[in-house]
């Protein structure tokens, strides 16, 4: 069965989010059908007038579940 699994994390820990979906993927044996993604427009950050807050980052993965359900 095809399914669709969301991901949301910030532009500045990019990292974590990489690791995060990596981990989803190997621990749930999931066949990756695409991954996309999208970065949310910057905005100003509230604490301080001249800089930028870290942007959202959304990934989608649709996949088809490894379970066979």
């Amino acid at each position: 069965m095809q399914k669709v699994k969301l991901f949301k994390g910030l532009e500045s820990e990019l990292s974590a989010l990489e690791d995060e979906v990596n981990q989803w993927i190997a621990e749930t044996k999931a066949r990756v059908i695409s991954i996309s993604g999208n970065i949310a427009p910057q905005s100003r950050s509230q604490s301080s007038m001249g800089s930028f807050g870290a942007s959202d980052v959304l990934i989608v993965i649709h996949y088809e579940d490894g379970n066979g359900r």
